[in-house]
């Protein structure tokens, strides 16, 4: 077990490492077991923060995003969060001024992510096999073209 655990860590970082050094504009942390957005992240990219568009934390364990990766990450325009166990976002999700496409399918949500509607640039918004049940939200209600 382990072993296992110190081969996920070691690829995380040289997921991350890889961002860092090519300036890429997006980080790809999909299927790395991970339970929490390692916070050694926050400062191994402090330097290109500005520059990522595009993260995908998907098929993950994460149960929650916090304030400080939206705030973090402020310049996103992609986040793929699908395949883990997420069933809310922090309310900082709406200072995501150029966030384009959510996905939040195959997680936890019983209700619609609120916070969500008032971002104006959101195109897309995947929330596909959760567990919201009630009355859902059309695109016209949550201004998204």
């Amino acid at each position: 077990m382990q072993k296992r655990m110190g081969e996920a860590v070691a690829r995380v970082a040289r997921k991350v490492n890889d961002t860092v050094e090519n300036k890429t504009d997006s980080l790809d942390l999909a299927n790395c077991k991970l339970m929490t957005f390692p916070v050694g992240i926050y400062k191994a990219m402090r330097t290109v923060t500005e520059g990522i568009h595009r993260i995908s934390l998907a098929n993950n364990e994460l149960k929650s995003i916090t304030s400080r990766f939206v705030t973090t990450f402020s310049q996103l325009r992609e986040l793929n969060l699908a395949g883990n166990y997420l069933h809310r976002l922090p309310e900082e999700v709406t200072s995501l001024l150029h966030l384009q496409t959510i996905n939040l399918s195959r997680n936890r949500f019983r209700r619609f992510p609120e916070p969500l509607a008032t971002i104006t640039t959101l195109e897309t918004i995947d929330l596909e096999e959760n567990e919201i049940t009630g009355k859902v939200r059309t695109q016209a209600q949550l201004n998204i073209s």
